[in-house]
């Protein structure tokens, strides 16, 4: 026998159970404050039910990591959780400092409606209405296109003596939403007069108003003041912005030079901004770039499920079907969670393929995964059974369409104007007088009443080819997360 081997293997066994009672022994990381709070998403419950156990476990709680938890929450969208921290800090009397103040009025807005917010403002004491607030209350009102609150709240503030560049900022942006571009050089021309500085976000709504009068002189000219007079201003949003611009209006050349800038100041595992490259390096058309930054952006950063959809999406404008499967995949092979958002992206690229049995594939294993109600994903099974004309794609649209409005009740789902008009346009071509009764009782049969069918039929004719999204926060909302 060979001892000498057999006692090389056993050592080699000792290492392995040594290590392997080494990891046993080390305890779990337990999850921090801010993991159990954004998990309410999931799991139910409140925050005030989870501070309250997270306390009675022993552990202490201090008011920084509270502000952390509401500046991370808002970041993510989930404003209820966020606002019902800051409600928790008032009912255990932790003291509110002035920015506190602030963005508890801004979250009320987005939970409650600006009309409370309205009154929680004026029944803050004196020393709480100050900048901070009376900034707030004002960027409530341009979030909402409330303009003559808007410009009579702005103008007590300048009498106040409260009048910032954010202030000036958004009112600039809320002429841009309302589609008045030349509103926003006044007001330029009015900090210039008071000599106040501009800030980076100010900027980028001032070049986004030259854009929309198609001036790309405007544009350039106002990113060389900015390079001339407040160059420490200029970062990666900056150069985002330019090339967003540079895509619109078809300059490619110019739009990957300041990709190009943008990639020199990013910094390691900074996601958002390589999404941004991504998306604007597909819309320049150049795929070996995309595929440069996705490679590059899995070295640097792991990649969530925000990424891969990202990823996905900017294949599926580019139509690289081989790509889209072979990503797809790779994300079913490493995803912590079931995404709709990434099956949706895929389902849609399978149909326009007219690869029906992959799309249906996945769409029921996410059915049997995913959570979340399915509807957006069931609209566009609906679309292109509709659009292709068949009888029996008619029958199962009308079935995909029921199962929607069985999944969510009727006031977070209505059909889209896409939708509506595929049916229309359907029951139109096939003479279907009796298709538009079954329609109608089955959007009746959801609570939807004869306005609500005549403003969705109305929406189909208007826009026919607009399928709703979920839009990001403007520049300037995301600058009062950090108030």
């Amino acid at each position: 026998m060979n001892y000498s081997r057999l006692i090389s293997g056993g050592g080699r066994l000792l290492r392995r159970l040594s290590t392997e009672a080494t990891v046993a022994e080390i305890p779990k990381r337990k999850p921090s404050l801010y993991q159990k709070l954004a998990e309410l998403e999931k799991t139910g419950g409140t925050v005030s039910q989870t501070l309250n156990q997270y306390i009675m476990e022993g552990k202490a709680v201090g008011k920084s990591e509270l502000e952390k938890c509401v500046e991370e929450l808002r970041k993510y969208r989930r404003f209820h959780h966020a606002f019902e921290i800051l409600e928790w800090m008032m009912m255990r009397k932790i003291n509110f400092s002035w920015d506190n103040y602030a963005v508890y009025l801004d979250l009320m807005s987005k939970v409650k409606g600006v009309v409370d917010a309205e009154n929680y403002f004026n029944s803050l004491p004196n020393p709480a209405k100050n900048k901070y607030t009376w900034g707030s209350l004002l960027n409530c009102y341009c979030k909402e296109l409330m303009l003559d609150k808007a410009l009579s709240h702005f103008e007590k503030m300048d009498e106040l003596g409260f009048v910032t560049s954010l202030s000036f900022t958004n009112l600039m942006a809320l002429y841009m939403k309302l589609g008045q571009p030349l509103k926003v050089h006044k007001l330029v021309n009015d900090m210039k007069v008071r000599k106040m500085r501009m800030t980076g976000f100010t900027y980028i709504v001032w070049m986004n108003s030259c854009a929309a009068l198609n001036d790309l002189d405007g544009v350039e000219s106002v990113y060389e003041e900015m390079k001339r007079e407040n160059e420490g201003k200029i970062d990666w949003k900056t150069y985002s912005n330019l090339a967003a611009i540079y895509v619109k209006a078809g300059e490619f050349v110019k739009a990957e030079l300041m990709l190009k800038k943008m990639e020199k100041v990013v910094r390691p595992q900074q996601r958002e901004t390589y999404h941004c490259l991504l998306s604007l390096y597909g819309g320049t058309g150049n795929v070996t770039e995309v595929y440069r930054v996705w490679r590059k952006l899995k070295t640097v950063s792991p990649v969530t499920n925000r990424s891969y959809l990202i990823m996905l999406s900017t294949l599926r404008r580019l139509n690289d079907m081989e790509g889209i499967i072979k990503l797809f995949k790779e994300w079913e092979s490493r995803r912590v969670n079931y995404d709709a958002r990434v099956v949706g992206v895929a389902v849609d690229a399978y149909l326009s393929q007219n690869m029906d049995e992959e799309a249906v594939s996945i769409f029921e294993e996410a059915r049997k995964t995913c959570r979340g109600p399915l509807f957006r994903i069931r609209e566009m099974f609906m679309v292109s059974l509709l659009e292709k004309g068949r009888l029996d794609g008619a029958i199962t649209a009308i079935s995909h369409l029921e199962a929607a409005l069985s999944e969510v009740s009727s006031d977070k789902y209505r059909p889209s104007p896409q939708v509506v008009s595929a049916f229309l346009k359907y029951y139109e071509e096939q003479t279907d007088l009796d298709g538009v009764d079954e329609l109608s009782k089955i959007l009746r049969s959801h609570n939807f009443d004869e306005s609500l069918i005549k403003t969705c039929i109305t929406a189909s004719e208007s826009s026919p080819g607009i399928h709703p999204v979920l839009k990001e926060d403007s520049y300037v909302d995301h600058e009062h997360q950090n108030l």
